[in-house]
């Protein structure tokens, strides 16, 4: 049997597994690519939110980094949360160290709940710093926001972002469209060879918990395996979708677990 792609992820931990870490893993596994991690943060939290938030020291985050990629050859990498500035500042170094290809970067600001995941530094520091290095970036609306400064409420607006994010460096910018309300979901791509919009019809149900890491994290497998980015975005958002469908009953919160492992794409 020939050996599977492998895939980094940095990000945190979520005790209740529905994002963080624990998903981007299970999402790896369902691709038939092989995980391995840095765990940038500690939290405590379930579906009725975030209760508690502890970052990894930094030198443990760069030597958790060096341990895999030294030993690994890495396909394709994903960030997540990271916590604090001086932690997004080793990722930065270790990603250059490592020349680390394929990165997504999932820019997670604040959690559904309003939970402040990354301080102010370290927006700055990624934004400046860690997207310029990024394969593809990939923010909901309201971190699309928080990025730019620019109000996004609609898709027209998620392009005007989209343009702007993608002058900071990245190669691609995808602006996720899970938080509007229309019928579809509209995922807005930009690259420097134009504007692509990517629609898939809206599932509805409450088993949305991690749904942005679900989709950056299946991105990033899909371009572990190879495949160029307009076909992984296209995949991503099927598997996410039936993620959604084949999600749990539960927890007592108001958005639970998708079922990560029996999605069918």
């Amino acid at each position: 049997m020939s050996a599977p792609a492998v895939a980094l992820t940095i990000a945190g931990s979520d005790s209740g597994g529905g994002a963080g870490i624990q998903a981007d893993l299970k999402t790896f596994a369902a691709h038939g690519v092989y995980g391995v991690s840095a765990i940038a943060a500690l939290t405590a939290q379930s579906t009725l939110g975030v209760q508690r938030v502890a970052p990894v020291e930094p030198a443990m985050v760069a030597a958790q980094i060096a341990a895999v990629a030294e030993d690994f050859t890495i396909a394709a990498a994903k960030t997540g949360m990271l916590g604090t500035a001086a932690i997004v500042a080793e990722v930065i170094d270790s990603i250059r160290r490592f020349a680390i290809p394929n990165l997504v970067v999932d820019p997670v600001i604040q959690s559904s709940s309003g939970t402040h995941l990354l301080d102010t530094a370290g927006v700055d520091l990624l934004r400046t710093a860690l997207l310029p290095l990024a394969t593809v970036v990939t923010p909901n609306w309201a971190e699309t926001e928080a990025l730019t400064g620019i109000r996004v409420a609609s898709a027209a607006d998620a392009r005007l972002a989209a343009s702007a994010l993608l002058g900071l460096g990245p190669r691609a910018v995808i602006v996720t469209g899970g938080h509007g309300t229309g019928s579809d979901i509209i995922d807005v791509l930009v690259t420097v060879d134009g504007l692509y919009e990517f629609r898939a019809s809206r599932v509805t149900g409450r088993s949305t918990h991690g749904t942005g890491c679900a989709f950056s994290a299946a991105l990033t497998a899909h371009l572990a395996l190879g495949r160029p980015l307009d076909d992984a975005v296209v995949l991503a958002q099927g598997y996410v979708a039936d993620a959604i469908q084949c999600g749990f009953e539960l927890g007592s919160g108001p958005h639970g677990p998708m079922n990560h492992l029996t999605a069918t794409r």
